[in-house]
């Protein structure tokens, strides 16, 4: 009913009318801070409910969410808010509190007036964060209308109904997080956030709360296959597993249905484009990501690219002029090769960028490259991805080095500076990196001849 639970944390729940005075209350409390419509507003918090509170009173302001996720580093949050130039700030972060004046969402929250004008079509929503050629992350700008057709995807390709009933167990600053929240609000079901993953907590909410659809990357998946009592819960209640972000690990997926009997819908998107293909969900094929959702038309270039089209494309990055390269003539070019089959699937084989993709998060070479070569070892240097069961890909350093280092210096340089998915899994010393005469690493060159070793 409308004013039944629609989202719970810990052992508290919240009804819609709850969280929409919530917002009104923050609203009124940004507003008195100066918030503006057309305002950018840094929003860096852990799970909680009132990450969601906060983002929907930035909206009722005509205000757009600049996404920091709580795992960078310091010199991260910079650069993005260098990049974004936020106004203000919402959050839990003592970091973000050091850079710049901060609402604290531990601070208790007034319920203000619930009802709110819609915010303008067209003006930015969120600004999330994908990797730049340049090695730090570039904002990815979605508009309200191009996030609502996000969602009315999403929604139709879940075949989500109000019966429904999800929890999220992945960071809301990560799109695919924020989009789950909003669709099942959306749909008026029900969902449980958690402050993080914990396998165990995962299993006994799908057995205590009735959990329907269940969101799983690669190390959620490993971790429950890897469970001794996964057969020991009642997941009776699953319509299926969703597999997202990461390409499905096959031998895993069949371990964990032949041990529950619950099967897998496999998803593709984007940072840019978030709902790109999803599979059917009476049951698919695991080596593909499922076909085009409706709304969103796929095209195969010359080159074997996956190029897409949709309402839901992001309206452009900053820096801006890198949005050129990337959208052409309303096609957003994913970077991804593939080839569409013939019952309509996509297949995707390969990967035209150079970025690598750990856990769903996307992590660019030449950032963890610059980190490397402020040591004073390190003569030259390269970082690329080789395939991992657990995360969807690992990453590898190269390293040629002028005087003795060792690797466990090197790799805990990069987890002092960059979020720890960003930390190389091995560091392998080679006496030259191979490249270019115009200085471009041959990263392919380099792969072929570090797998055996790696």
């Amino acid at each position: 009913m409308a004013d039944g639970a629609v989202l719970a944390f810990d052992r508290r729940e919240y009804s819609r009318f709850e969280l929409d005075a919530l917002a009104g209350g923050m609203a009124t409390v940004l507003a008195g801070r100066g918030v503006r419509a057309g305002d950018r507003v840094a929003l860096m918090s852990s799970t909680r409910p009132e990450f969601v509170v906060a983002l929907h009173a930035i909206w009722r302001l005509g205000a757009a969410a600049v996404l920091l996720s709580p795992s960078w580093r310091q010199a991260e949050v910079r650069h993005a808010l260098a990049l974004t130039a936020p106004s203000h700030a919402v959050g839990d972060s003592p970091m973000l509190a050091e850079l710049m004046p901060m609402l604290r969402l531990d601070e208790p929250i007034t319920a203000g007036d619930p009802r709110c004008d819609a915010p303008a079509a067209d003006s930015d929503a969120v600004l999330a964060f994908s990797s730049g050629t340049t090695g730090m992350p570039k904002a990815v700008r979605h508009t309200h209308r191009g996030l609502a057709a996000a969602v009315r995807q999403w929604r139709a390709a879940l075949g989500l109904s109000a019966a429904d009933r999800l929890q999220v167990m992945t960071p809301p600053s990560h799109i695919l997080g924020l989009l789950n929240i909003m669709t099942v609000l959306d749909a008026g079901a029900w969902v449980r956030l958690h402050p993080r993953f914990d396998v165990d907590a995962m299993l006994r909410h799908i057995e205590s709360d009735r959990i329907t659809v269940e969101m799983t990357v690669a190390p959620i998946a490993l971790a429950l296959a890897a469970h001794p009592r996964l057969e020991t819960y009642d997941l009776s209640s699953l319509r299926y597993l969703m597999w997202c972000a990461t390409p499905v690990t096959v031998s895993v997926a069949e371990d964990v249905t032949r041990r529950t009997g619950v099967g897998w819908v496999t998803a593709y998107g984007a940072t840019e484009l978030v709902v790109i293909a999803c599979d059917d969900l009476s049951g698919g094929q695991l080596d593909t990501v499922g076909r085009p959702v409706p709304g969103v038309d796929v095209r195969i270039a010359a080159s074997g690219e996956i190029q897409v089209r949709s309402e839901a494309v992001m309206a452009g990055y900053l820096p801006a002029e890198e949005t050129a390269t990337v959208i052409v003539d309303g096609w957003f070019h994913t970077g991804d090769i593939g080839h569409l089959d013939a019952s309509g699937r996509l297949r995707i084989t390969d990967r035209c960028k150079e970025m690598i993709k750990v856990r769903g998060f996307q992590v660019a070479p030449a950032e963890i490259e610059a980190v490397l070569h402020s040591h004073p070892a390190v003569a030259d240097c390269a970082v690329f991805g080789l395939p991992d069961p657990r995360d969807g890909e690992a990453v590898v350093a190269a390293v040629a080095t002028n005087s003795a280092v060792s690797d466990s210096e090197l790799i805990d340089l990069v987890s002092d500076r960059l979020a720890s998915y960003k930390r190389p899994s091995r560091v392998v010393f080679v006496p030259e990196i191979p490249r270019l005469p115009s200085g471009k690493v041959l990263r392919r060159v380099l792969k072929e001849r570090l797998w055996t070793s790696v």
